[in-house]
């Protein structure tokens, strides 16, 4: 028996609160895309990654050695299996690979072992959702979530969640999000580990009006205008974010991303590289993928660029 996974990617708008003077931090708020990660997994008496993709922009030697690398070690915490990697999309560039990943090959894994663990149980597992739940939430469940950060009697530090050890927290929202996104990826180095670290640890805590702003933005401009059905007043919402609490801090970080933002209404995911827009249509997806990919073409920055359809279900997990 073999057990097939195919995952959501994500957008993540932005962190919440990174002040904790209420007795919480993190929160974060984003959302479920596809085309996402395909992964097939079956025991054997060893444990063995397989790519079977083309590598291409999206996935270059030192990125495929890396999902390698996290599979192996995630497939080892349930004893020997293969694992087959169909479909996949660079880590560290704002979508979100290591948690649906990890999730992909543990779900498959303990699934082959007879067992029935709950979707949190196996983040806590693999070490994913210490910081934003985003990720795990997206994998569960699919749709525009948002989660209710960390007490900060469970987590007392600034840190991602690489370096973190608090469970997922608490989704407080969710809602089907209507729409399809235009995602590029330009070929930025995004951060992670080390540098990832020392951007929390030099920046936070966030002052505690700008918590409050991104709260606001997100209450009251972004979850109801996905309610509502208003397309224009969510891309006001994540613009408005970008210039705001630990959003700000994510852009500052690269100088030719915060250009764009001057030009595009556009948001940027997580700690970069992609930045996003929603969309109604292919062809209005299209148009904006061509005018931000050639602005970056003339900085000399490749890029990928896709629309990408939402996912409102989360996960779907198959046994064959």
């Amino acid at each position: 028996m073999e057990v097939r996974v195919r995952t959501p990617a994500r957008i993540h708008v932005t962190l919440i609160d990174l002040n904790g003077c209420v007795g919480r931090v993190d929160g974060g708020a984003g959302f479920a895309i596809d085309p996402g990660m395909v992964v097939v997994v079956r025991e054997a008496e060893e444990t063995k990654v397989e790519i079977s993709f083309s590598s291409n922009a999206r996935t270059g030697i030192h990125e495929v050695k890396e999902l390698v690398e996290r599979a192996k070690n995630v497939a080892n915490l349930f004893g020997s299996f293969e694992v087959r990697i169909e479909r996949a999309y660079r880590p560290h560039c704002g979508l979100g690979s290591g948690t649906q990943l990890s999730l992909a090959v543990a779900k498959a894994c303990s699934l082959l072992r007879g067992e029935n663990r709950s979707i949190r149980e196996l983040a806590e597992l693999v070490g994913r959702g210490g910081t934003s739940g985003i990720g795990v939430a997206a994998f569960e469940y699919g749709g525009f979530i948002v989660d209710g950060g960390h007490s900060r009697k469970v987590k007392t530090s600034f840190a991602p969640s690489s370096a973190s050890k608090a469970p997922p927290p608490p989704v407080i929202a969710r809602l089907d999000f209507p729409w399809k996104t235009a995602v590029v990826v330009p070929e930025l180095s995004g951060f992670s580990g080390k540098r990832e670290v020392d951007l929390f640890r030099s920046y936070c805590p966030i002052p505690i009006e700008e918590v409050r702003e991104v709260s606001h933005v997100v209450l009251m401009k972004i979850l109801p205008s996905i309610a509502e059905r208003d397309l224009d007043s969510f891309n006001e919402g994540v613009k408005i974010i970008q210039s705001v609490g630990f959003k700000k801090v994510e852009v500052s970080m690269y100088p030719v991303i915060k250009e764009l933002l001057e030009h595009f209404d556009v948001g940027m995911s997580s700690t970069g590289t992609a930045v996003y827009t929603a969309v109604e249509s292919d062809v209005e997806g299209r148009r904006v993928l061509k005018d931000i990919s050639r602005f970056f073409e003339e900085k000399g920055i490749g890029c990928e660029c896709f629309i990408a359809e939402p996912n409102n279900s989360g996960a779907e997990v198959h046994e064959v």
